[in-house]
């Protein structure tokens, strides 16, 4: 199920979905709706299905098949490149969790992520203020029992 609001910040969209398939289709859609350069925060509980998420859209970008898509967590950066509308992009998937201060998250070289061509997803990214604050929009997903989840993306106009 989906449902569309207008905020004064920009855009809700939210999923609802009961298994990491439904999850993975809701990336592909998403996937239509960024718009390089973005930067969003994945936020959500362990084991929410963030990965899982980024496995649709790097899917529908042409950029990886879903099982070639695993967490960052370890490596902090992963880099596809895929394709929207004929036209190249870069997806960026982080993984911040392990980071403890804003000095570690400059080693990173967000700033040479964040290009014209790029969509750059990070996982845990709420922890930091610098990134709240660069954030083009957000990715919240909730468990909701069993396989069940709320997906809930907001992006700014």
């Amino acid at each position: 199920m989906t449902a569309e609001a207008t905020v004064a910040a920009g855009k809700v969209h939210e999923f609802t979905t009961r298994s990491g398939a439904d999850t993975v289709e809701v990336g592909r859609k998403l996937a239509k709706l960024l718009k390089p350069p973005q930067l969003l925060l994945l936020t959500g509980d362990l084991g929410t299905g963030k990965t899982t998420l980024v496995k649709g859209i790097a899917q529908a970008l042409e950029a990886a098949e879903p099982d070639e898509v695993t967490s960052p967590t370890f490596t902090l950066v992963h880099e596809y490149e895929g394709v929207r509308n004929g036209v190249p992009v870069k997806l960026y998937h982080l993984d911040v969790y392990r980071l403890e201060g804003e000095r570690q998250l400059e080693t990173l070289g967000l700033d040479d992520l964040l290009t014209e061509d790029a969509l750059v997803l990070v996982e845990w990214g709420e922890k930091f203020k610098s990134l709240k604050k660069r954030a083009t929009g957000e990715i919240a997903i909730e468990a909701k029992g069993g396989d069940a989840r709320k997906i809930v993306v907001t992006l700014k106009d």
